[in-house]
């Protein structure tokens, strides 16, 4: 062991610190080296300042936050204290309290965490060119920190000069109190991965049962070049009321072997960028990325439970809000090929015209409730300030977001941290927007009650870095803050708009007393929207997302049938409002797989003529099912893989008819008003509100230019003669759509002629005409 002092310079900061050389070696012999000093983590770091004796390290902590100066060259004195114990050798300072996380500073690399309430904290270290990366727990070099050193207000830092610029792994063991009545967790057994980490390495594979218990590091590259976005790169820029919003999974969308796409890509972001004319076709110019924060999709499977056979892909459980999803990257290829390759995504969708909205999970964390406890980062580092706490009953876990742990999102250091997050994806990545999941979280105070105006909202909405980004907020949580149409939201923020989903599938089904509501629905829900500045648009108007039913199974099944998910039936909504159309399942006659084809359609015309956002689920445009399940969270299969083969059945009619409606509501104004319609925007064809059984609606949406737009919903059992209006002067009315017409004949973009002044329409059915010369 060399122990010797230094006047050093760390990111342009002087100080006379202890410079310690030691070999990289694992945790027992390090302690059985520091023997001969007291021994403990502690006690190395307290020999150190007896040595310098009290005015020494006085001066020595006066000197590191001194401020920054010129680049100057380095004077060093040392006095040999003993005798190297051999090499390669590390020498840490003090380092600096900012930025949080790792960052590269001249010489070496500075670590610095938060923790209010930790008494220890100790840095771990990895060297991954040992080929480690397979077991962290092997080779692993510790540094205790000093709280009198290594330690500024609450946050815990050390510099590390001459470490690897890559292919090191890092994480901490923290303690502190442990009075779990007061809301500690604190327990150094585990090595804890850095909030801030940018890169995380573990397991590289997706689903690897072989490693499903691998841990999880923070790794960094100071290495890489700056990613290339290329010169004549640029942000879409869509504005809100053009876009037509894709929801998909990553992994899902190519995972299938009918993707035919080379095995070693499939289920990765590279994947995606072949997908890309597949979007184009469709017509959609947005999607929304189920989680890509990295997230453990085997945490089912880590002791004997009725979910043990599941593998979690949709992602809801995040490890770390700053680091790519490492297992989407190409043929296992690990974390910084990971975020090569999502920019690469991002920046391909980019040059297609496509927007890139990200899902993210801030409302808790993978980390689970008290019984069953999973420390992998926040809970270990301080578990009262990152997490809502009951001190009324234990100290126990809040849990308004059903998943046993509710993130203390309103607390200003957890608050920075989302922040920090965002920016992040928005500045490294060039993401468009976020879609935050059960957003209602995000409104609560430390104590888990509703506020009115929730700091962390507001500050996302005047955040000038996310000032170009599309804001929308899941409006519910599971502890029953249900916010549609009264999110606090600066007149910035989007709503998933749950009532549209509800009141649209109700009067589809053919439920009574429902048209007075759909006709709310589809012309912008302005009872919910058209309040201070707010837009049509800032509804998100969805009829299936990725929980619930697909849209095939919306029209098939009464039920939900969620028995392989190994919850004995009680996960998943009961209320789906669906309807089989008059049988259980797949195996229906014909006449039953007609009317279901129609109601699919109808949907769809209904959710591309609403004013608003219109979203839709990948794999709707073929009919994808998941057999009656509406909760396949944890199906890594066909349950959730798109079915490239089922779409090329359908590309001649399902998917066609798909396409052109999308394409149809994007290239016609009437559909896409920046500001709510008025009484000069549309004429209702109906005198008959007041009546609850009647189920037929029709509509004229007039266009400035003349290209007025009928459009008729017939939810009856039985035809209905609906009077069609005079079109405007000099103009016809041409047939578009009409849903009970086999393809090619339901959708005919140029428009069929010969409508009279009636036209008769089927049972469940729809019909669109256009005005034209």
């Amino acid at each position: 062991m060399m122990l010797s002092y230094s006047t050093v310079w760390c990111k342009g900061y002087p100080a006379l610190v202890p410079a310690l050389e030691f070999q990289p070696i694992v945790r027992a012999k390090l302690s059985e080296k520091l023997s001969s000093v007291k021994g403990s983590r502690q006690g190395f770091f307290g020999e150190v300042r007896r040595e310098l004796g009290g005015s020494g390290t006085r001066r020595m902590d006066s000197l590191v936050f001194a401020g920054r100066v010129g680049e100057q060259s380095v004077v060093v004195e040392e006095e040999e204290v003993s005798q190297s114990i051999g090499t390669p050798s590390l020498k840490v300072y003090p380092g600096r309290a900012h930025p949080l996380g790792v960052s590269e500073v001249e010489g070496g690399a500075n670590f610095a965490i938060f923790s209010q309430n930790a008494t220890a904290v100790t840095l771990c270290l990895v060297l991954q060119e040992r080929g480690l990366h397979k077991n962290l727990d092997q080779g692993m070099i510790e540094l205790s920190l000093d709280p009198q050193i290594n330690k500024t207000g609450d946050i815990w830092h050390i510099c590390v000069e001459d470490l690897p610029h890559s292919n090191v792994c890092y994480g901490y063991r923290v303690n502190g109190p442990q009075d779990w009545n007061q809301g500690h967790r604190f327990d150094d057994g585990n090595v804890l991965i850095d909030p801030y980490a940018k890169l995380i390495e573990g397991r590289r594979i997706f689903g690897d049962a072989s490693n499903k218990l691998s841990k999880f590091m923070g790794t960094y590259d100071f290495d890489c070049l700056p990613f290339d976005w290329g010169e004549n790169y640029k942000l879409p820029s869509i504005p809100e009321n053009d876009l037509v919003i894709y929801e998909m999974n990553v992994r899902a969308f190519t995972a299938d072997e009918s993707s035919e796409l080379d095995p070693n890509i499939r289920g990765s972001y590279l994947g995606v960028i072949e997908k890309i004319p597949h979007l184009l076709e469709l017509g959609v110019n947005a999607v929304e990325l189920l989680p890509v924060f990295e997230f453990d999709e085997m945490e089912f499977q880590r002791h004997p439970n009725p979910r043990d056979h599941l593998i979690n892909t949709w992602g809801y459980s995040t490890i770390n809000f700053f680091a790519p999803m490492t297992r989407y990257a190409s043929n296992g290829g690990g974390p910084l090929k990971a975020s090569q390759e999502f920019k690469e995504m991002v920046k391909a969708l980019h040059d297609a015209g496509i927007e890139v909205i990200l899902d993210v999970v801030y409302n808790h964390t993978n980390e689970a409730d008290d019984k069953n406890p999973y420390i992998t980062s926040f809970r270990g580092i301080d578990n009262k300030v990152y997490y809502m706490v009951d001190l009324n009953n234990n100290a126990e876990l809040l849990n308004f977001s059903g998943c046993g742990n509710t993130l203390n999102c309103n607390h200003p250091i957890v608050m920075e941290l989302i922040l920090d997050s965002l920016r992040h994806w928005v500045v490294e990545y060039h993401v468009d927007g976020f879609r935050f999941d059960l957003a209602s979280v995000l409104c609560r105070g430390t104590d888990g009650s509703p506020l009115s105006a929730p700091p962390l909202i507001r500050e996302i909405a005047k955040d000038s870095i996310l000032s170009r980004c599309k804001l929308i907020s899941e409006p519910w949580d599971c502890g029953g803050l249900y916010l549609v149409g009264k999110f606090p939201n600066w007149d910035r923020w989007g709503e998933w708009n749950g009532k549209y989903r509800d009141d649209v599938r109700r009067f589809i089904k053919g439920d009574t007393g429902m048209k007075g509501s759909f006709a709310t629905r589809i012309s912008g829900s302005a009872d919910l929207y058209q309040v201070n500045k707010r837009k049509p648009y800032h509804g998100i108007n969805f009829i299936i997302a990725h929980d619930g039913f697909t849209l095939h199974d919306l029209v098939s099944y009464n039920y939900k049938h969620n028995d392989a998910n190994g919850e004995s039936g009680n996960d998943g909504s009961n209320d789906n409002f669906s309807w089989n159309c008059g049988f259980e399942g797949e195996t229906a006659d014909t006449n039953i797989k007609a009317i279901r084809m129609r109601q699919m359609k109808n949907f769809h015309v209904a959710l591309m003529i609403s004013q608003g956002t219109p979203m839709m689920l990948m794999g709707d445009e073929y009919g994808h099912t998941r057999h009656g399940n509406n909760n396949s969270y944890g199906h890594d299969n066909s349950l959730n893989h798109f079915q490239w083969g089922q779409l090329e059945d359908k590309k001649n009619n399902q998917f066609r008819f798909f396409s052109e409606m999308i394409k149809f509501r994007r290239s016609h104004n009437v559909f896409k008003k920046e500001n709510f319609i008025g009484k000069n925007d549309v004429t209702w064809h109906e005198n008959n509100w007041d009546n609850l059984e009647s189920k037929f609606l029709a509509f004229t949406l007039h266009d400035e230019n003349g290209g007025d737009i009928y459009v008729a919903f017939n939810a009856h059992d039985y035809f209905v003669k609906a009077t069609v209006p005079l079109p405007p002067q000099g103009r016809r009315w041409l047939r578009v759509v009409d849903t009970n017409l086999e393809s090619p004949n339901d959708f005919v973009s140029e428009g069929v002629p010969g409508i009279e002044d009636t036209y008769n329409t089927a049972p469940y059915s729809s019909i669109v005409l256009e005005a034209k010369l």
